[in-house]
């Protein structure tokens, strides 16, 4: 997936909606706007606020990030369970755990 595609997936997942060209959500019966998209894929700020929906599911979040940075970390290298590598994860790989877990990640094509 682009950084647009998984940023315009992450989105969707934390409930925003595009309306009169302006992105906006709900949170404690307030509509927040916001003009653009915010960049999931390269802020762990952002991030971090999208991660809190996933706290009743975790443990699949974990999996998938420790996957993911193995997998990015190159041949031979593998974290262990348990390890430190989810500190190192980058947004992006955050990003792509995230839409793992919920089941909304598409592969290239």
């Amino acid at each position: 997936m682009t950084d647009e595609q998984i940023n315009a997936a992450i989105a969707k997942a934390c409930g925003w909606r595009k309306e009169d060209g302006v992105y906006m959500w709900t949170a404690n019966d307030i509509d927040y706007t916001c003009p653009d998209l915010w960049d999931w894929t390269n802020d762990l700020n952002v991030m971090h606020e999208a991660e809190q929906i996933l706290k009743r599911i975790g443990p699949e979040y974990a999996r998938w990030l420790l996957e993911i940075v193995s997998r990015d970390a190159g041949p031979g290298i593998f974290y262990a369970a348990g390890s430190f590598a989810h500190i190192k994860a980058k947004a992006r790989q955050r990003a792509e755990a995230f839409l793992r877990t919920l089941g909304n990640w598409e592969e290239a094509k």
